[in-house]
């Protein structure tokens, strides 16, 4: 049977997405892989891709060189996770503060494991979480 090796891209749709991209390249240091009028592409960790898209730009399908990827689009708050390490928790928590992102709540799971949670500039759910909240993880 074929296997699917992991998630490659995760979307969210932004209001302002060169805005939205500033926020995710500021806090957590993501490199820009691709920009355009459309969506903002970047790195997250060396291995996965967090795709900003402007929203309302993405509902038709795009012609490219290659084919034509169909339209998608998204609306509401939607979450995320990006995992930390437990020796790194002061450091998020200090860089959290220093950018003026205000927590909105902290979770401590059975496992040990802790999820720190807060909002981006268009209320998508953004959580950091250590290691043990799930059994792969």
């Amino acid at each position: 049977m074929p296997r699917v090796h992991g998630i490659l891209e995760t979307a969210l749709y932004a209001k302002d997405v060169k805005q939205a991209a500033d926020f995710y390249r500021r806090l957590f240091g993501f490199a820009t892989l691709l920009e355009s009028d459309r969506l903002i592409a970047l790195n997250v960790a060396g291995r996965d891709v967090l795709l900003l898209f402007q929203e309302g730009a993405t509902k038709d399908p795009f012609e490219t060189a290659g084919g034509v990827i169909p339209g998608h689009s998204g609306t509401g708050s939607n979450h995320l996770a990006f995992s930390i390490s437990r020796d790194e928790v002061a450091a998020w928590l200090q860089k959290l503060e220093s950018e003026n992102v205000a927590l909105e709540s902290t979770v401590t799971w059975t496992g040990g494991s802790q999820s720190f949670y807060f909002r981006d500039l268009d209320d998508n759910l953004v959580e950091l979480t250590t290691p043990g909240l799930w059994s792969i993880y």
